[in-house]
């Protein structure tokens, strides 16, 4: 029997973890797949992504992304819905969503507002934000992000009516 995957993603503070990791809390036979997991891995030579990337930090990035779909899809090959979790940003969301093999793979982006994302940043002990500010990273979002999947503007929702949302609407992408 094979499983789902779930790709869940946004900008950083927007609640993917958080999210994610509710709703395969509620699935039966599920596994969160931390994308941001594959970057620190690396032990040396990071090169870490920034507003002008290097190609190394492209290159180290597009390998996170491959690793974490065929992570998801080695569960989903077991029986398991995978929720995979990244910060997967303008072109980068249906190049990872195309390296994902599994189907059904339902495509989810978390779109709170620049001000409550602002706000989750700075009541919460992680910082997300070095290079990046959370505007420059909502204009990336909002402009250069393909319109695929379910968006969901979850500036005033809780976790659970997010989760319900995504149980509710997520539909399968091609």
């Amino acid at each position: 029997m094979t499983g789902a995957v779930y790709l869940i993603t946004g900008v950083q503070a927007s609640g993917k973890s958080t999210v994610a990791q509710a709703l395969a809390e509620r699935l039966p036979k599920s596994a969160h797949v931390r994308g941001d997991a594959f970057r620190r891995f690396v032990v040396n030579g990071r090169a870490e992504m920034a507003p002008e990337p290097s190609p190394e930090a492209l290159a180290q990035l597009r390998l996170r992304y491959r690793l974490a779909a065929q992570t998801a899809d080695a569960y989903a090959a077991e029986g398991f819905t995978a929720v995979l979790q990244d910060v997967v940003l303008g072109e980068w969301l249906p190049w990872l969503a195309g390296q994902i093999r599994t189907r059904p793979l339902y495509v989810v982006v978390l779109a709170p507002s620049a001000d409550a994302v602002a706000a989750r940043e700075a009541g919460r002990a992680k910082r997300a934000y070095g290079a990046f500010t959370v505007a420059h990273l909502d204009r990336a979002l909002r402009e250069t992000t393909p319109r695929v999947g379910l968006w969901l503007d979850t500036t005033h929702q809780t976790v659970d009516e997010t989760v319900d949302d995504i149980l509710a609407r997520a539909a399968p992408w091609p």
